[in-house]
């Protein structure tokens, strides 16, 4: 594991940090007046209707990815912030010197009765390199590793059995085994949301940067 030092003076962001060697981050929140997200017009941090369950997943810039899932039907909230780290409340700035061990992260709060489990990580799986370790695309560093935290037991259910499929199914074609992150969100610690201008960020500039790297293999439709 490297230190803090070695890695603020060094251009590789791949290999993990020791929680040890992490920023020391700050306890007071990035985004202390969270306004209403701007498409779907639902508060970012809750509370939701009754029945609302969260899933929070990573898979590269957390731009792209909190589109992809505010236009899902059943969808009812999304926000993006960093998971999986050690450095409380990281600045978007800490975070990309992968000195704090967070990935960027979406939060998708979702109506069960109307959008499943399944249909979420079909969406997830699909729209991402799961099998690229700590980059997408051109996007290279700890902060784009895939991973996907849950919530609740159903959630892990869905997580375990969608990735073993897709897996095989990747395999079969060529592909190395998939590297997401797998485990529950008391597992990888506190979601810290991210500061203010990112969050709908592609909503508030239609033409950003999008990173959709994607292995281009469906995942079974009859599954």
């Amino acid at each position: 594991m490297s230190s803090f030092f070695d890695r603020l003076f060094s251009t590789d962001t791949r290999a993990p940090i020791a929680p040890e060697d992490a920023l020391p981050g700050r306890t007071a929140p990035l985004l202390a007046n969270p306004a209403p997200h701007t498409v779907l017009g639902t508060s970012i941090t809750g509370p939701w209707p009754e029945g609302t369950r969260v899933l929070y997943l990573a898979m590269g810039c957390f731009w792209g990815a909190e589109e992809i899932f505010w236009r899902v039907p059943g969808v009812v909230s999304t926000a993006v912030g960093y998971m999986g780290g050690t450095t409380p409340n990281p600045t978007y700035q800490e975070v990309c010197t992968a000195c704090t061990g967070h990935t960027e992260t979406t939060l998708v709060a979702y109506d069960p009765s109307v959008v499943s489990e399944e249909d979420l990580l079909r969406t997830f799986w699909e729209r991402h390199d799961p099998t690229s370790g700590n980059r997408q695309g051109n996007d290279v560093g700890t902060q784009y590793r895939s991973a996907i935290y849950w919530t609740t037991p159903e959630q892990e259910a869905a997580v375990r059995a969608t990735a073993t499929v897709y897996g095989e199914v990747l395999t079969g074609r060529g592909f190395d085994p998939i590297t997401t992150e797998m485990r529950s969100a008391e597992e990888a610690g506190p979601f810290f949301y991210a500061e203010d201008y990112h969050q709908q960020y592609l909503d508030k500039n239609p033409h950003g940067y999008r990173c959709h790297a994607k292995t281009g293999v469906p995942y079974p439709a009859a599954v």
